[in-house]
């Protein structure tokens, strides 16, 4: 057995920053072990700032390690392996209690229970424990989006904080809850902001994108809102572009140390006294952020913040969070086979009632960043399609109106019970089979390799990857633990916490490496 796999590996084509591993060859591993600060912002070259007073680490992005505690990505390890924090344990942290009887949630649902193969993702400084007073109710969450706002931030942040517990409220700074978000995507608000503003929150967050900055930035109300939340003690909490053009104008940064987009860095370090490059900055009631690749890792902060290191953990265990943040992103490749189209790659995404919502929208918020023509479809009778964590995004057509049309690829979502949604649809598994018949490309994340394309031998002969939480039903497991795998004209992933990788991976199927590349700095992966 042991022989076969080793032959399996060498089959495997391993090229410049294929297989996630941890760089035990980083001339700084040393340094960075020592210091919970070294590398804080997820980069691992050395920069130009000054060697660290204390540990003698090459960077520490602006600060040295003891000069003020600083946020750490907790997602620097093995994604097979328990994470333990580099930081010292909070005092004021309970111990961890033993393990509990899973709840009826968990016993029906294996993608929102935590699995012993999971990541365990640990290391989140907490350094905002001023909630500690609050009573241990649901957190409320009030996220506010107008046309323009960057679509995966918001969905990232909306189902993200929902797997945490939280009670999350999306409100429309527009005057109806229907927006137009980045990249022709198009999601209904659960309310309008007008109707919430005399709401109390444990949180507010805002989202980024262009131009929401601006519309948010002169929303009055909005800012009435925010600037009474910071006055009353509660978490105010900003990515991308919103740190530096609605907190930073509102004043709330002053004395403080944040994080933007890069493009919004002088803007931000006129607004507040330090301007960080950190993947996620916390200090005292804000906490900001820098953009659509660092929205999970900001999420699960929010999620401690909330509730918790102990909950954060189980969260990012079971998104399968990227234990690498800001080095190259990587995947499996075996069979190499070249993905070809003419102008413009087709690309159909099928979205069902309770389909994963990161996933579907990372999709298609980088392929069309890509310039790819993706066309999302509604299996079903409805555009308008409700996600598995009540996210309600709008599709461009019904499955039906393309059934007969060609494309370069079909790629699905995953979802417990969205995936199948999508096995049970006759003409999307008829497409898929005709895909494969003409040894066209397809994929799929999450439980959809594993409850579409299994059953209907899609995966015959290929090597495959799915949720750890149903890779028992794929017939040949020997590549389940790899987060990204393509085997020819086949592609298939493991979870939220992937799904850009996941997306990346495509891009670089029809694009080539270096359009990857870019688009995984253009977004921050």
């Amino acid at each position: 057995m042991e022989d076969n796999q080793e032959e399996k590996k060498k089959e495997s084509r391993q090229r410049p920053g294929r297989f996630s591993k941890v760089h035990s060859d980083n001339p700084f591993a040393d340094a960075r072990s020592k210091c919970p600060s070294f590398f804080a912002d997820g980069n691992n070259k050395p920069s130009s700032y000054a060697s660290c007073k204390n540990c003698g680490a090459d960077d520490h992005s602006f600060r040295s390690c003891f000069e003020r505690p600083r946020l750490v990505s907790p997602f620097k390890e093995s994604p097979l392996k328990e994470v333990k924090s580099v930081l010292p344990e909070d005092k004021k942290t309970p111990p961890v209690k033993p393990k509990q009887q899973p709840s009826k949630r968990a016993k029906c649902d294996p993608l929102d229970s935590p699995d012993d193969n999971f990541v365990r993702a640990g290391g989140i400084q907490k350094q905002a424990r001023i909630l500690e007073t609050m009573p241990s109710s649901t957190r409320t969450v009030m996220i506010p989006i107008a046309h323009g706002t960057e679509p995966l931030e918001v969905v990232a942040i909306i189902t993200v904080l929902k797997r945490g517990g939280a009670d999350v409220t999306v409100a429309s700074v527009e005057d109806k809850v229907g927006v137009d978000t980045c990249h022709g995507i198009k999601m209904v608000a659960d309310t309008l902001l007008s109707d919430v503003t005399d709401s109390i929150f444990d949180l507010i967050v805002l989202p980024g994108g262009l131009p929401v900055g601006e519309t948010l930035k002169n929303c009055k109300p909005l800012e009435i809102m925010v600037k009474k939340q910071d006055t009353d003690g509660r978490l105010n909490a900003a990515i991308c572009c919103a740190p530096a053009l609605a907190l930073g104008t509102w004043g709330l940064l002053e004395g403080k140390t944040a994080t933007a987009y890069p493009v919004f860095m002088e803007k931000l370090a006129a607004t507040c006294a330090t301007a960080s490059e950190s993947r996620v900055e916390i200090d005292g009631r804000i906490l900001t952020s820098r953009g659509p690749g660092t929205t999970i890792e900001f999420s699960i902060t929010l999620i401690e913040q909330l509730f918790g290191k102990n909950k954060a953990h189980e969260v990012a265990s079971i998104l399968l969070v990227r234990p690498n943040p800001g080095e190259e992103f990587t995947f499996t490749e075996l069979s190499h086979t070249n993905w070809s189209f003419e102008d413009t790659p087709q690309i159909l995404v099928p979205i069902a009632e309770d389909s994963e919502e990161i996933e579907a929208i990372a999709l298609v918020d980088i392929l069309r960043r890509a310039k790819a023509n993706v066309v999302i479809a509604a299996v079903g009778n409805s555009l308008e399609v409700v996600g598995s964590r009540k996210c309600k995004l709008v599709a461009d057509v019904l499955l039906d109106e393309v059934a007969e049309k060609s494309f370069d690829l079909i790629v699905l979502p995953g979802g417990l019970n969205g995936a199948p949604r999508l096995a049970s649809c006759e003409k999307l598994v008829s497409m898929l089979k005709k895909q494969a018949e003409a040894n066209k490309p397809y994929g799929g994340i999450c439980a959809s390799p594993a409850y579409v394309f299994e059953p209907h031998g899609l995966l015959k002969g290929k090597k495959a990857t799915t949720h750890p939480g149903v890779s028992n039903k794929l017939s040949d497991q020997s590549h389940v633990e790899h987060r990204v795998v393509v085997d020819g004209n086949v592609i298939t992933s493991r979870a939220p916490g992937i799904a850009m990788e996941f997306s990346l991976a495509i891009v670089e199927k029809f694009y080539g490496r270096e359009k990857a590349l870019q688009l995984a700095k253009a977004t921050l992966v």
